[in-house]
């Protein structure tokens, strides 16, 4: 499967080298906050972020 799609290969191949295992769970866990702070409104710091009303 993943020789028929060079980007899957690559990115595969990356995981897979002596280092991969930091790599997958550093970038792991900056794509997981990102996806999780996506829906976020209520989070300072963001620019959307407007205080809630009392």
């Amino acid at each position: 499967m993943f020789g028929s799609n060079a980007q899957l290969r690559t990115i595969a191949d990356a995981y897979a080298g002596s280092d991969g295992a930091a790599r997958f769970v550093r970038d792991f866990v900056r794509v997981w906050d990102k996806v999780m702070m996506l829906g976020r409104y209520d989070v300072r710091g963001d620019k959307r972020y407007a205080p809630m009303a009392a």
